[in-house]
């Protein structure tokens, strides 16, 4: 009796990418919120772009239990807030991107739930010669 060829097999296909997923991607979630729902479709922050080094600091008399109207992550941004923390950190705590992250301390900032500290602009920054000389009494010790 001849041989049949043996069938190849195919690889089964991945629903997921393989790699580290993100907290907000587990089965039981259902439908995955897109980030441009989070911000209602904006881009852009009511207030000036935030600095990614400026921290935040929410008021501690805040109580986001009272705002019906804030989404669950304006309230863990309120809570990470209660120290003060740049905007990449909470970016990075939250899993979102940057941008939102933005428009929605932009959305906190408006209501008075948080203040945001911008770094010091360069024209304060010390002149690049008391630099040079703390760099060379180091370099003499």
């Amino acid at each position: 009796m001849p041989r049949r060829p043996d069938r190849q097999r195919v690889p089964e296909m991945r629903t997921e990418p393989p790699g580290p997923q993100h907290e907000w991607l587990d089965g039981e979630a259902g439908p995955v919120m897109r980030p441009y729902t989070l911000t209602g479709g904006r881009v852009r922050s009511a207030v000036d772009d935030f600095n990614l080094v400026a921290f935040v600091l929410a008021g501690s008399d805040v109580d986001t239990s009272t705002q019906s109207h804030l989404l669950p992550e304006h309230r863990r941004l309120v809570t990470l807030a209660h120290r003060p923390v740049s905007v990449a950190e909470l970016a990075a705590e939250l899993d979102l991107a940057v941008g939102v992250v933005r428009v929605l301390l932009g959305d906190l900032l408006a209501e008075g739930l948080v203040a945001v500290h911008e770094p010091p602009a360069a024209g304060i920054l010390p002149d690049d010669d008391i630099l040079k000389a703390v760099v060379s009494g180091l370099r003499a010790l």
